[in-house]
Order: structure tokens, then sequence, then C-alpha cells
């Protein structure tokens, strides 16, 4: 991943972050809280030699003194002098043993001096023993060096410093911990911000697009809290940030070259990807720059188009591919625009069937000879297999991902169901885009410039589309509201 990325989780991921972040802080704060305070003391004992008196006699014996430190730092945690300790202090529950964790014993680099630490919850009880195991000391190495014969030992111990209650424990180190559990709860954040994103396999932004295929992106739409009330949003607000980023999609759909075809399937991965939603107002953008548009609604499972558009959908596509409709008879128009909606119909209990058959190829290329574009609103590509069929008799798939939803892994497979039947991938649009936050696409800056109370468009102010509640009682009905002559000249049937 490159740094941008990173900086991405961060932004994404910061909340958990600071979250266990905290909870590191608090864990050591709880931890160090709950620990006895422990106190240190330490007394120091100078070594030194008895002999000598020219100066090459004390080099000798101070070289021998160094030689020998090292030895009495080790013997200070033995039970040889830490017994006669117990017994000055009139200890009786405590060992050797137990007294030597409590003491350490070191000496600094090049010198004679032993230092004694010993480390007690009781300050005064810990300068007692500092000041009682220097005195051992001192003793026991007097007996241990006098020779046989001789009265004197020829090394002497002075204790130089004597041990002081400390007014301040030295465990726990509160401020220490505090700054050890927030870099532990900061690796662990970042840790687990990064195995979130890894595991996360949605695609929630272009990026991750471009990860799962090499397929052109060639719209985004961002997320509409109130998609659902209005997802016809070329008409209900068409300043709206959504309505902009469809005008934008249209502009990126005209300058695909596919050979000269116009005829696009729209279709997704799984369903609820906004692929009715795209369709309508694909075809009301692409009307509205004066093309002649025909929208088909070739989801023949779980139409939405007339439930969109406010029309009647109970006679459409379905009459006319067995015959009982003619298409002149049942396309109608839509909003005063160049817009004309080929609805549904009923839902048959053979809808593969039905969009595979050659009346299906028929209309598509009589609907392709008289319009400038033909949109067809199909159903999901791994459900059932009716989007893939329609994708490969026409110019090409347009396929809707979902950000926060789909998956790299349903992208993937729906890209290869169409490629298994040759279809054309037009490109991929990534609908619920957010606004804001690391994953949104940069919507806000230039839409809407120039719109204030004076010149705006409201939703108030737009007038109900002619013909968008338009009620067909049979298949006839509905001529008033036909196609242009070259649309509805004809059916499929008198075509073929």
């Amino acid at each position: 991943m490159e740094l941008s990325d990173y900086i991405r989780i961060l932004r994404k991921n910061w909340i958990v972050i600071l979250a266990i972040t905290l909870v590191g802080i608090g864990a050591a704060a709880a931890w160090s809280l709950t620990r006895t305070p422990e106190y240190q003391a330490t007394s120091q004992v100078f070594v030194s030699t008895q002999a000598g008196t020219s100066v090459s006699e004390l080099q000798q014996g101070s070289t021998f003194s160094q030689a020998r430190v090292q030895t009495y730092v080790n013997l200070v945690r033995t039970p040889i002098v830490l017994n006669p300790v117990l017994s000055y202090l009139d200890v009786e529950d405590l060992s050797a043993e137990d007294l030597a964790t409590q003491v350490s014993a070191s000496s600094p680099l090049n010198t004679t001096i032993i230092e004694i630490a010993v480390t007690d919850t009781d300050p005064v009880r810990a300068a007692d023993i500092a000041n009682a195991v220097g005195a051992s000391l001192t003793s026991t190495v007097a007996e241990l060096e006098t020779l046989p014969g001789t009265s004197e030992s020829p090394i002497k111990l002075t204790r130089v410093k004597d041990a002081l209650a400390p007014f301040a424990p030295v465990s726990p180190n509160v401020p220490l911990n505090l700054a050890l559990g927030a870099l532990v709860g900061l690796a662990l954040g970042i840790g687990v911000a990064v195995l979130r994103t890894v595991l996360d396999t949605r695609i929630r932004s272009t990026r991750d697009v471009e990860l799962a295929t090499d397929k052109p992106i060639i719209g985004t739409i961002p997320f509409d809290p109130k998609a659902k009330e209005r997802p016809v949003i070329l008409h209900a607000d068409p300043q709206n940030v959504r309505s902009e980023a469809f005008r934008a999609l249209r502009t990126n759909l005209q300058f695909l070259d596919m050979d000269g075809g116009k005829t696009f399937v729209v279709t997704s991965s799984v369903p609820n990807e906004g692929k009715s939603t795209t369709s309508v107002n694909l075809a009301i953008a692409l009307a509205d720059a004066g093309k002649r548009v025909v929208l088909v609604d070739a989801d023949l499972r779980k139409p939405k188009v007339a439930e969109y558009l406010q029309i009647e959908g109970g006679v459409g596509l379905t009459d006319v591919l067995i015959g009982r409709a003619r298409l002149a008879d049942v396309m109608l128009p839509w909003g005063g625009r160049s817009l004309y909606v080929l609805p549904a119909g009923k839902i048959p209990p053979n809808p593969s069937e039905l969009l595979g058959s050659a009346q299906m190829q028929q209309l598509l290329s009589a609907l392709a000879h008289d319009a400038d574009i033909v949109i067809l609103d199909t159903p999901p590509l791994l459900p059932v297999t009716d989007g893939a069929l329609l994708a490969k008799r026409t110019s090409g798939a347009i396929v809707v991902v979902a950000a926060g939803a789909t998956t790299r892994h349903q992208l993937e497979s729906a890209i290869e169901a169409l490629d298994t039947v040759d279809a054309r991938v037009a490109g991929v649009v990534l609908t619920m885009v957010p606004t804001k936050g690391p994953d949104a696409y940069g919507y806000g800056y230039g839409y809407g410039y120039g719109y204030g109370p004076y010149g705006g468009v409201s939703e108030a102010s737009v007038a109900k589309p002619k013909g968008s509640t338009r009620r067909a009682k049979g298949p006839r009905t509905a001529r008033a509201g036909r196609a242009p002559e070259a649309a509805g000249s004809a059916t499929p049937a008198d075509r073929a």
C-alpha cells in the first residue's frame, strides 16, 4: 500500500485507534493504581587495602581492591551476609532467600565502591535493611579475608554513605506506565485498523473498483439519504449534487467508443445497488440533452421503472414479446421530453426465455433503429442470467456498484459473467459514494454554484411531468402518448 492508503486508513479508523489508545492508558492507570508502592534506599561501601605506603604498593593495592570488588558484590545476596541482617532486624517470617529478592548490589565501572540497594514497601525499613546489609558485608569480608595467623584483614570495607528513608516510591512509575500504555494502545489501534482494512473486501471508493477490475469508471453517484423518497432526482431536484453526477455520467457515456452502438444494459452484481435509479436518471439526463431516448424496463422479476416514474406498468414489455400488445400502444412518453418508457408489464413465469427470444432481438433492433439511445434496466448478474443474455445483444453493459455494500469478489464475478458470454462492459458506475469522510469522492464544490433563492429551481417549482400518471386500461389506451412515428411504426413482429 502507498502512503496515501495508510493516511486514508488512519482517517477512516481514527475513532477505533483513539478508543484502543484510551483503553491502553486506562489499563496502565488501573494497573499502576492497584500496585503497592515500593521504595528504594541505597547505601555505599568503599573497598580499600590496609598495607602499602609507597606509590607502587598503593597502585598494586588499588588493583587488588578492584579485582576483589566484583566478588564482594556477588557476596551481598548470600546467606552469610543476610542472616545477620535478619537477626539484627529481628525478622522471623522472612528467610535469607526472600530477603535476597529485595536486595541488589552493583559497582560503578573502574571504582572500588559497592552500592547496595534495597526495595521495600516501607521506606524506613528499606533504609534500615540497606544499612544493615552494608554493616554485615563489612564485617563478613573482614572475617573472610583475615589470613590464618594474622589478626587483621588486608582488605578494609568502610561505609561511606548510609541509606536514608526515601520520600517518593520507585514503583509503580505512573507517568512511565501511562506513556507505555498509550504507546501499546496506539500500536494495537493502528494494527486493528490495518487489519480491518485488509480483511474488508467491500468496495468503498474508486480505488477499490480499480483493484477489482480494469474496466473504466464512467460515473460516481453520491449518497443521498432521501434517495428512496425521491429516486428520480433529476425531476425532484435538478440542481442537486446527485443530478449533476448523473449529468456527468451522461457526458462520459456519450464519449464512449462502442463502435457506434447505442443500446446499453444497466445492471449490477446483486440487488439494491441502485441500478434502476441509475437507469431512470440516466435516461432523463440523456433526454434533457436532446437525445431521443427509450427506457426499457427489462427486469421482468422485480420491475421498478414504472413505480419510480409513476406510470401505469400493468402492460409493457412482456405483452409485446408474447404478441398480446403492439409496441406503439404500450410505450409512453414521459416528462415532456424526448423520453419514451416501455414498462415491464406483467411478471412472466419464464423471464429468461422471453429476454433471450428472437422477438426480444427484433425489438432491440427496432428500438435502436428509431432512437438515439436505448437504456435497458435488467436484473442483477449474480442471482440470474437475464442481464448477461441482454448484454450480449447490446452495445455494452453499465455495471452499477454500491459503495460500502458490494464486495470485490461480487464485482469480479459479475464482470466474469459478462466476459463469459462475450458481452462488452461499457464501464462501472459507483453509487452511494459518501460525500464526507476518507472515502468521499470530492462532491460539493461547484455543484449548485450561482443557484440562490432568486436563480435556483426548487422542487415545488418543477411542474409535474405530463403523462407521468397516465394509466393504461388496455393495450391501446396509451395511444394518445405514443412514441414518434419511427419508434412506433411497427411491432417487432412486423419488422421481422
